[in-house]
């Protein structure tokens, strides 16, 4: 499957590219589709900034975005990077206070607002302190009209942006107004631009890794994420409850298990979980096989000299299988995801301790007896050690399959705390 958009690019008065608006599409015609506004956004905003790796349309300079009233009021734009976009509030948006809230919020945070197609109503005064870039429509208003209000008011700190721009002379007319910059079929149309997409699911994966691997996890943003996704929630408290026998209760939510776990264990247990959710649809074995992997990579670095850094050799095991499970190269997965710089070097250089660890796995799986003992001295680690390590791993990866059953499994809808 694919995904479609259209940007156009946004010139300064040097006709120098400064941006793109992104423009949403469903198909190989280059035309807005008959969608809701607020669909439209968020399928947008999954496609083309939430996908796993790079996407052409979004590289570079900063991409404007039309934001219907319901999603900013919900604060949709908050998901996205301040210092890559431009939020356009659209001219259908009902400047209530609910929105007015929302924009001073927005203004707060750091994001670039812009009123997009302005028509000079008296309603959207109070919003102009908080508003960075006013877009005036030459279609719409008039060059002369538009060109007018830009020349009144020079004295504020805004800037300004002529679209649909069509022909040189009404360029120039804008550029002797004063705008500041332009947009238009006198300089290109919105080029079309086709993805390949990613299943939603894996979506919602890619967001909780991108939070779990942060040196300073966001706690609450990992169970917003989590509290999104029923089967996310569902493989997390099955996780948990295995891990957390001896407990009297079984743990019903993410903040009693971070409580209980605390955040290194707990940590740990999310990527897992994750892991878990990018295998729905795949063979069970290769979840099993990730999970394998991350505890025996655990087992070793405590065993050896690297008992400081268990945790990356649990994700350096865990995630050594995302590729085949996300259907993506690692180097593209890896980019999106703000690994230590151990972990990302172990896992596509296969260089330093936890690189080593890795070799060491896949000689051990592949029987390349001679390259275990060449890993194992290089580790300071017995190969008797390793084998009853492998073993052990093997026999924790199985029992946790059989306890909280198969990640391929979809749960029940609303599923109840289960030890």
């Amino acid at each position: 499957m694919y995904s479609y958009v259209a940007r156009q690019p946004i010139f300064n008065r040097k006709q120098r590219t400064v941006g793109y608006e992104l423009l949403f599409r469903d198909g190989e015609s280059n035309a807005f589709p008959m969608i809701e506004a607020n669909k439209a956004t968020c399928r947008l905003l999954v496609e083309n900034y939430m996908a796993v790796g790079d996407n052409p349309a979004t590289a570079g300079q900063r991409t404007f975005i039309n934001f219907p009233h319901e999603s900013l009021v919900r604060l949709l734009p908050l998901l996205l990077p301040k210092r890559k976009v431009i939020i356009e509030v659209l001219e259908t948006c009902t400047p209530d206070e609910e929105l007015f809230t929302a924009i001073k919020h927005l203004y707060r945070q750091g994001y670039v607002i812009a009123l997009d197609d302005f028509e000079l109503d008296p309603q959207w005064h109070r919003f102009l302190p908080y508003v960075h870039l006013i877009k005036l429509d030459f279609m719409t208003l008039g060059a002369d009209k538009a060109c007018a209000y830009v020349r009144k008011h020079q004295d504020r700190k805004l800037k300004f942006l002529a679209e649909k721009v069509e022909t040189r002379a009404e360029f120039e007319a804008a550029s002797e107004a004063g705008f500041h910059f332009f947009q238009g079929y006198y300089f290109s149309k919105p080029e079309l631009m086709k993805n390949r997409q990613v299943q939603p699911e894996k979506l919602t994966t890619v967001r909780l890794l991108q939070e779990i691997c942060r040196e300073e996890v966001n706690f609450q943003r990992v169970e917003q994420i989590i509290a999104s996704d029923v089967s996310l929630s569902y493989l997390l408290l099955r996780y948990v409850n295995t891990a957390a026998h001896r407990t009297i209760e079984p743990i019903s939510s993410f903040r009693q298990a971070l409580v209980y776990l605390g955040e290194e264990k707990l940590k740990m247990f999310v990527s897992a979980v994750a892991t878990a959710h990018a295998a729905i649809d795949k063979p069970k074995e290769l979840y099993a096989l990730s999970l394998q992997r991350a505890r025996m990579c655990e087992m070793l670095a405590v065993s050896g000299h690297l008992a400081p850094m268990k945790e990356k050799a649990f994700l350096t095991g865990m995630f050594s299988l995302l590729d085949a499970l996300l259907d993506n190269t690692l180097a593209q997965i890896l980019g999106v995801l703000p690994l230590s710089r151990e972990v990302r070097a172990a896992l596509l250089q296969r260089s330093g301790d936890l690189g080593l660890l890795l070799n060491l796995l896949d000689a051990y799986d592949r029987a390349d007896w001679e390259e275990v003992s060449t890993c194992c001295q290089a580790l300071s680690l017995s190969e008797t050690l390793v084998a009853k390590t492998y073993q052990q791993a093997m026999q924790w990866s199985q029992n946790y399959l059989e306890t909280s059953g198969s990640p391929a499994a979809r749960p029940p809808v609303k599923p109840g705390p289960e030890s």
